[in-house]
């Protein structure tokens, strides 16, 4: 089992720039569940959205949506959120799509760690969110979504998207319900 913590960076914290909605809520949340994670010598996975400064990398994704682009390397936007920030030896995952997996080397370091189950948190819910339980799936893990530690800017596509995560493509549970299992084994 591993924790994935999708883009929980200062630009999405803010709601003056990616943020609103329960994002900053669902931050906080994912604090207590990290700590958690630590506590049992879990694999931790951090992911950031990271777009060259000069546009050489643009793609589909950062023309949709056009702010993302500077989410630079080193951007303050695109650093992770200091009340999450990696500890030594944990993974940080630099992306440029919207799931944690696709282009990335993500299933190769959880697999090489044993990991067969993901407990996932992170933002947005409707997008990378979603792709990234997809993805976890379809490289055959066990996706684990934690409805609270999980945010979006539009809390209807939050709800919307957790309903069809979970009816279809992943477990559902609260942090509370999460760290309860966790400390159970």
């Amino acid at each position: 089992m591993a924790l994935l913590i999708v883009d929980f960076v200062v630009g999405f914290d803010d709601p003056d720039q990616f943020g609103g909605g329960n994002i900053s809520e669902a931050c906080d949340n994912t604090v207590v569940l990290l700590e958690a994670c630590r506590s049992l010598g879990l694999p931790i996975a951090h992911t950031r959205i990271v777009f060259a400064a000069d546009g050489s990398d643009d793609n589909v994704f950062s023309r949709k949506v056009p702010p993302l682009k500077d989410l630079s390397e080193d951007a303050e936007s695109s650093q992770i959120v200091a009340r999450l920030k990696p500890r030594a030896g944990e993974i940080i995952v630099k992306k440029r799509l919207p799931s944690a997996f696709f282009g990335t080397d993500l299933a190769a370091n959880l697999t090489l760690r044993g990991v067969d189950t993901l407990l996932i948190a992170g933002c947005v819910t409707s997008g990378c969110i979603h792709a990234s339980v997809l993805d976890a799936m379809s490289h055959g893990f066990r996706p684990i979504l934690i409805g609270d530690c999980v945010g979006d800017r539009d809390e209807g596509a939050h709800e919307a998207n957790l309903r069809v995560l979970g009816q279809i493509y992943a477990d559902l549970m609260t942090r509370d319900e999460a760290i309860a299992e966790l400390s159970r084994r």
